[in-house]
């Protein structure tokens, strides 16, 4: 479908809510005739040409007494839907008076398939409404119109010259998610929440099949979405796999948690002669659709930073879980994402050659969220220590409608290539090479993937090369040992406290985490001394009189913040070797200061910090810093028993490139640039 039939048909339809349901329903409630009301077109424009023969063999049928009637009515209408009532849209308005009483019967005519689209569209309930405004029939007249072909079949004059286009699945996936998109964005609500824009969705097509270019053989293959929306996943999917191979055949299965997007997905369905039966709905997370099987490819956006709660009691009771499909963890209860990874996952296809691939998409947290031993982790290890993630794709900001936040796609693979195994690919492509900005933002949509980068993208993934645009790895580099290190309890004069049986005694207060690479020795690792972290002190040296607050780091690795106002007197003392900081008495270093001019700024200042930026200023700055740079002191120790494995993966470590700030030189000439322009303004509007 090229671009001006997409904006025509979106725009008539568009149009119709605002000529016909302005007076009768609030911009809000459109949605809710337009998008049943589309479908139902689209159906009665399919079913048209075999509509007087339906009736015919339904008649017959009826005469037979035959009950059960609905293969060879599908047979008759060519679909595996039909509509046994004598009327079609065009028809409804031969009878402009009987047109509510009508409409009901045309409605229940419908075979059950559709009866279950119109059941989850809530219409029968619109019925009265329509009824009440007096719009039913300039509504289906509207829809009518020659002015626009919503069927699949192109409009042709008497000598058989297209008029009209037909409008594909393809194309009607467009129509529906740009018409969601344009009722969403009026409403003020999430603009892309049901669907990914469709150049995505063919970058991740791109990376599942590319690979098995020549690979798939004629035969049968299952693709599924466990979120798929409207289908547009599943649809793209299919599109691309019959490219690689025509004579495959190619099963669509899908789940859908929102009764509006599955009634138009299980329409679409209908139209392309799957079995709608394919299409489950409720929550993937709750209630498996498809229990019992696996799949070649799978494809799917699922919701991120989204609550799993109201699945909760599915999958746990109290603290143990009981869904087979979680046992490796649970993230935490307001972000599911991982679950659906989880679920994919079970859905790997261990028995054939090919194993299985998918493409999924993610935000960050998917990939650093939570400690080690946390659900979030505990997933990710499954992952690598299984070797299922094959590359992990950094999309730039800004290219979905309903968030502008940094976004991944992850593909897994059962059965890599002997060149892959073990490792992970780390592929970047935020920069302005792999995209293009956007004439005008559709919701939060500002960049868009064109062919070419699709391309380029795909080829960074099939060469599997390192370079400044992907990075190949080992999956034990994205692992750590989580040690907590105990320090030894002193008395007053820092002599190590031991216990009966001559053992020092942990000073829990003082316990410290520490992250050390997978590859590394643990053991050596804590043995080697670690220079202390000592941040670089301000240039400024306070004088008597003024007031400071100071932050010591002590022998122990604690932190100690003091208020004086004679810090001049203290730092000598500091410098000569007098130790009388602290409560201690223990050797410390003074690693910040901050000068005020009266205890009241201090006050003022430190109060600023803690309520506005919500954490205390001297665990901002420095806790952190002291996890990862403590001091291990002598008699210092862990245990392995409490040693825990995590895995992340932190994009920045890899493809981080500091880029230096301005030259002042640079910021004054533009600076002075804008005054000069200003003043030029200013005197041109005094002149006038």
């Amino acid at each position: 479908m090229n671009q001006v039939q997409h904006n025509a048909i979106v725009n008539f339809i568009w149009s119709i809510a605002d000529d016909v349901l302005r007076d009768v329903y609030t911009r809000g409630k459109y949605r809710d005739i337009i998008l049943p009301f589309t479908v139902l077109r689209r159906l009665d424009a399919i079913l048209e040409p075999t509509k007087d023969k339906v009736l015919e063999m339904h008649q017959k049928l009826n005469e037979m007494k035959i009950d059960n009637q609905s293969a060879q009515l599908r047979k008759t209408s060519g679909y595996v839907f039909y509509n046994t009532s004598n009327y079609t849209f065009k028809r409804l308005l031969n009878e402009p008076g009987n047109i509510r009483q009508n409409l009901e019967t045309y409605l229940d005519g419908f075979s059950s398939n559709v009866q279950d689209i119109i059941s989850k569209f809530k219409l029968r309930n619109q019925l009265e409404t329509l009824e009440e405004g007096n719009i039913t029939f300039p509504l289906i007249e509207k829809f009518c119109s020659s002015t626009i072909n919503l069927s699949p079949v192109p409009v042709t004059d008497k000598d058989g010259n297209v008029v009209m286009e037909g409008l594909t699945n393809l194309g009607m996936g467009y129509v529906f998610e740009e018409l969601i998109r344009k009722f969403n964005e009026e409403n003020n609500e999430e603009a892309g929440e049901h669907f990914t824009p469709r150049e995505i969705i063919r970058l991740m097509t791109h990376l599942i099949f590319e690979p098995l270019k020549g690979k798939i053989k004629d035969g049968t293959y299952l693709i599924y979405d466990p979120a798929c929306g409207s289908g547009g996943m599943l649809t793209e999917a299919e599109h691309f796999a019959k490219k690689l191979n025509p004579k495959a055949t190619f099963h669509l299965y899908g789940q859908e948690v929102n009764p509006e997007t599955y009634a138009i997905c299980k329409a679409d369905m209908l139209i392309k002669d799957e079995d709608p039966e394919k299409i489950a709905f409720g929550s993937t997370l709750s209630k498996d659709g498809f229990p019992n099987l696996q799949f070649d490819f799978m494809i799917s956006n699922p919701p991120y930073g989204k609550t799993w709660k109201v699945d909760k009691d599915a999958i746990l009771d109290k603290k143990d879980i009981i869904d087979p499909r979680f046992t490796v963890g649970v993230p935490r209860v307001n972000d599911g994402q991982l679950l659906f990874v989880m679920n994919i996952v079970s859905k790997l296809k261990t028995n054939s050659e090919l194993g299985s691939r998918a493409a999924t998409i993610h935000n960050g947290s998917a990939l650093f969220t939570g400690d080690a031993g946390q659900g979030e982790t505990e997933i990710r290890k499954y992952l690598f220590e299984n070797d299922l993630l094959e590359a992990v794709i950094a999309l730039p900001n800004d290219l979905f409608y309903n968030t502008g936040i940094p976004t991944y796609i992850f593909i897994l693979n059962n059965k890599k290539e002997k060149i892959r195994k073990g490792k992970l690919q780390l592929i970047n492509v935020t920069s302005e090479q792999f995209y293009s900005k956007m004439r005008k933002p559709l919701g939060k949509k500002r960049v868009e993937f064109s062919k070419d980068h699709i391309r380029k993208i795909t080829d960074l993934f099939l060469h599997f090369e390192n370079n400044e645009h992907s990075i190949i790895l080992d999956n034990e580099d994205f692992g750590y040992s989580q040690i907590t290190v105990h320090r030894p309890q002193r008395d007053e004069e820092g002599h190590i406290i031991k216990d009966s049986r001559g053992n020092p005694k942990s000073d829990t207060s003082l316990k410290d985490k520490e992250n050390i690479p997978l590859k590394d020795d643990i053991d050596a690792f804590f043995a080697k001394e670690v220079t202390p972290f000592v941040p670089d002190l301000p240039a400024q040296k306070p004088i008597s009189g003024e007031f400071c607050v100071y932050v010591l780091k002590c022998a122990d690795g604690s932190f100690y913040k003091g208020q004086t106002k004679d810090f001049p007197r203290r730092m000598k003392e500091h410098e000569n070797g007098e130790v009388s900081w602290t409560a201690k008495n223990l050797p410390v270093e003074i690693i910040h200061w901050e000068i005020f001019q009266t205890r009241k700024d201090a006050v003022e200042r430190e109060d600023y910090l803690k309520t506005g930026r919500g954490r205390d200023w001297l665990k901002k700055q420095y806790e952190d810093k002291k996890l990862k740079s403590f001091e291990r002191q002598a008699g210092a120790w862990y245990k392995k028993s409490e040693t825990k494995i995590g895995y992340e993966i932190n994009f920045a470590k890899y493809f981080y490139q500091h880029k230096a700030p301005r030259s002042l030189e640079e910021i004054s000439a533009d600076i002075f640039k804008i005054e000069e322009e200003t003043e030029h303004l200013l005197k041109e509007i005094v002149e006038a």
